[in-house]
């Protein structure tokens, strides 16, 4: 892992994978009062009440609804917010190429929304259009249960391209009552009660002064989340026998490939299973968008999502906002990060067609046929078998061809939905939490709207 382990429930996905298959060799340790089972729970046990609010801002009277400095609403088949007159200009100094430049800017804030679950951790995801010379800044400010403020928290610098700013989370920041760590905000000390109460979101859209150009936002929303810290969840009932056609790239055959993203192929998890979903709803890049790869290497476009979605301060191309804004820079896609509660809520999706990308860490015991342990690996789960076993492209793979894996139910469920775990040193550390990154048509059939909605996520 690039961060000790955090006190929060992010778990520092990219480049863990190589560390992580050594320190999965390791003994498990098991949790000595909830002892993982592989017999089937109580059915009415596998629906858990719900522990994520998601709220976003997706039409034209969303848009029309906030606090515009500078920018505005337009409509169409993809509502969304553009720059109108600049309400000024500021100077940015990127921090990772030391270079100043100034910027028009105009700025949108969204009403206040009040979390149906009061959260221990929000998480900001946008779907944006940033052509060459504009940028993005999204941040967060919320209210704590006690009545006291954060401050405006910046959960993003960010940019499709990478030529004009260093798309960047932003570090250091925090109020000693939370924190942000990369793409996560997170109550410090969850065991006091305190929770983010509400929060209201800001957009900053910038250009070079005196340009028509604009970056043009569809989506930009929130997930809160409050899950109980667990080392176990219930099992669920299998209900789903089906599999989706999703292309299968393995992140494995890009080892030493541009080790400036994040040390190659070996740490990007993240982007490749971005790709596989990207190109399965239909996205492609152009052999223009793919001239700058070499091109003895196979699968260009991995390398081509791990630079754009690489993110220069957590230095790694797992940060899960900035992959879900990759997947929306294609045609029609929409991208957002959440929590689900059970394999049922994944049933759901794949019933309607919509794969999804998971967060899961474990040790090499703990899922049967991965032949690794992980302190945190993206798969994109494709569908279930009759038995209800997950099928999953993992692209911890030797080759594209061994991709495709089937791994227990039972043995999934845990190791992606629990918030607790033992290391292979036998220390707690944090598990996921049930987090995946979610990536649909921009205009969804009543089926996928459906399955959607029925996760919590409006579209």
């Amino acid at each position: 892992m690039r961060r000790a382990e955090q006190p929060s429930r992010r778990t520092v996905l990219a480049a863990a994978v190589a560390a992580a298959v050594t320190a999965g060799a390791g003994p498990a340790a098991a949790d000595p009062e909830a002892p993982m089972t592989t017999a089937p729970a109580d059915p009415a046990r596998a629906v858990p009440a719900r522990t994520v609010d998601n709220r976003a801002w997706v039409s034209y009277t969303d848009w029309s609804g906030g606090t515009a400095k500078g920018t505005r609403a337009v409509a169409g088949t993809r509502p969304g917010l553009v720059i109108a007159k600049p309400a000024g200009t500021a100077d940015y100094t990127d921090p990772h190429t030391g270079k100043t430049a100034t910027w028009e800017y105009g700025t949108w804030t969204s009403p206040v929304h009040r979390l149906a679950v009061p959260a221990t951790e929000a998480i900001v995801s946008w779907n944006a259009r940033t052509p060459a010379g504009t940028w993005i800044q999204a941040e967060i400010k919320g209210t704590y249960t006690d009545g006291t403020s954060t401050p405006w928290y910046v959960m993003a610098r960010w940019a499709a391209g990478d030529q004009d700013i260093r798309r960047t989370s932003v570090d250091d920041q925090g109020d000693g009552k939370s924190t942000v760590w990369t793409d996560t905000l997170a109550i410090d000390d969850a065991s006091t009660g305190l929770r983010l109460a509400s929060y209201r979101l800001r957009l900053t859209l910038y250009r070079k002064p005196g340009t028509k150009a604009t970056p043009t936002l569809w989506r930009i929303g929130a997930m809160g989340s409050d899950v109980p810290d667990r080392f176990t969840v219930p099992a669920s009932a299998p209900g789903l026998a089906k599999e989706l056609a999703v292309p299968r790239y393995s992140q494995e055959i890009h080892k030493g490939q541009y080790p400036e993203y994040d040390n190659g192929g070996e740490a990007w998890c993240s982007p490749t299973s971005s790709q596989m979903i990207v190109e399965y709803w239909g996205g492609r890049l152009t052999a223009g968008q793919l001239d700058w790869v070499d091109p003895a290497y196979a699968d260009p476009q991995v390398c081509h999502a791990a630079r754009f979605t690489y993110d220069y301060q957590y230095a790694g191309c797992g940060n899960w906002p900035f992959n879900a804004a990759y997947a929306a820079t294609f045609k029609d896609l929409q991208g957002v990060v959440t929590r689900l509660g059970s394999l049922t809520e994944l049933e759901t999706l794949i019933a309607a067609g919509i794969p999804a990308i998971t967060s899961q860490s474990f040790l090499k015991e703990e899922l049967t046929g991965a032949g690794y342990g992980t302190a945190g690996h993206l798969m994109t789960v494709v569908g279930f078998t009759a038995g209800g076993d997950v099928i999953a492209n993992d692209p911890f793979s030797a080759s594209n061809e061994a991709v495709r894996r089937v791994y227990r139910r039972r043995e999934w469920e845990n190791i992606w939905l629990r918030t607790k775990r033992y290391n292979a040193s036998g220390k707690v550390v944090s598990g996921t939490g049930g987090i995946c990154y979610l990536y649909f048509p921009a205009r969804p059939s009543a089926a996928q709207r459906k399955a959607l909605a029925a996760v919590g996520v409006r579209v």
